[in-house]
This record gives C-alpha cells, structure tokens and sequence, in this order.
C-alpha cells in the first residue's frame, strides 16, 4: 500500500467510512481518466502538502481533507456541475456514516469558487484549491498549460477569452483568498501571476513569497 493510500484509508475509516480500500480504487480511476492534465492525483497531493502546512489553523481538518480528497474526483471538460456530481460521489459513498457529511459536500462546493464560502473549513477547502495561483511563476505556467490541454474542443481564441474571464473575475476581488493565512502566504503572488498572464503591469515584488 502506498502512503497517499494508507493516508486516505487511515483518515476516511477514521471519520467512519466503510470499505476505505474500494473507495480509493474509485477515486484514483476518476483522477487517471485520460483526459486529465490539471485535475490529477497530483493536484491532490499539493493540496494535501498545503493542507498539512497549516493543519493547526484548521478547525476541523479531517473534514477540510476529506473535501480535498474528492473535490475533483468527477471532471467533464467544460461542465458546470463537476462539484456538485463530486460532492453527489462523496455522498454515496459516505453512506450516512460519516459526521457531518454534509458540510463537506458544502466544502466541495466551495471550490467552484462562486461566492463567498460559508464557515472557516470551507474558507480552507476554498483557499487550498487556489494555492496554486500563488506559485513560482514556472510552476503557474506549467498549470496553465496543464489547464489548456484539458479543452482540446477549444480553439485557441475561444480559450484565451474564456481564460482571460476566469482570471479576471479573480483579480477583480477585493481579496482572492479568504482566510487571513493564505492571504498572507499568496495573494501577493497570485496577483502578480495573473497580472502577468493577462499582459497587465505588475507591482511590488511578485517573485517574492514563500512558495
């Protein structure tokens, strides 16, 4: 057994899941599917490394890490209910038997980034999603083509405008992330690498930061 899986086994048998083995298998085929680039087990594994990061300002982190673990696990190119068939995944495997199942289905929702979360947990799941924005600028280049070559249907004008959009909409916030500690860890430098990405001036020292 590998360690992201004895991890995730641990944690959901923990929370008073059943049949941890059958579920892992069941999200790791979601996260395999070939279609995939960005939205890969990889993506779950930095999320974890920036969960345990700062696991003691978490409230419930268990429940934060479970959100994380199947927050992509359904990914349709382009569909708008990915979280919601997700959370509707945790769901069913759940069984009734985990506590508080239902606010992780709200932390799964929380990262389609749509408004404001609800609750500090979510405010985590949320912020973790998007810590990505924050990197080094090479690695945020890397995502944005891993990105790209999830929408093969695209054109590469019809992309760049539906892009273009998405991180509009987020520097355009008064405030990317939502709790006080990745503010202070990336907004600086998301700023920075969506300014950069979008052909904008860019102010302060964006290569700065702890990433």
């Amino acid at each position: 057994m590998s360690q992201t899986q004895e991890r995730f086994a641990t944690l959901w048998l923990r929370c008073g899941g059943l049949h941890a083995q059958e579920v892992y298998a069941d999200l790791v085929r979601y996260y395999a599917e070939p279609t995939r680039h960005y939205h890969t087990m990889r993506h779950i594994r930095r999320c974890l490394r920036d969960l345990d990061q700062v696991r003691a300002a978490v409230p419930d982190p268990d429940a934060v890490e479970l959100a994380l673990w199947c927050h992509d696990v359904i990914y349709v190119p382009g569909a708008p209910d990915n979280e919601q068939r997700s959370a509707d995944w945790f769901r069913q495997w759940a069984d009734g038997r985990i506590a508080g199942d239902e606010r992780i289905c709200d932390m799964i929702l929380a990262t389609k980034h749509a408004q404001i979360p609800v609750g500090t947990n979510a405010c985590f799941a949320a912020d973790i999603d998007l810590a990505m924005l924050g990197g080094q600028r090479a690695r945020f280049r890397d995502d944005g083509a891993r990105l790209r070559a999830e929408r093969p249907d695209l054109d590469d004008r019809t992309y760049e405008l539906h892009e273009r959009a998405v991180l509009e909409n987020l520097l355009m916030r008064e405030r990317i992330y939502h709790t006080d500690v990745f503010h202070t860890r990336c907004e600086v430098r998301a700023r920075s690498n969506l300014s950069w990405r979008l052909g904008l001036p860019i102010g302060g020292d964006g290569e700065s930061g702890p990433f």
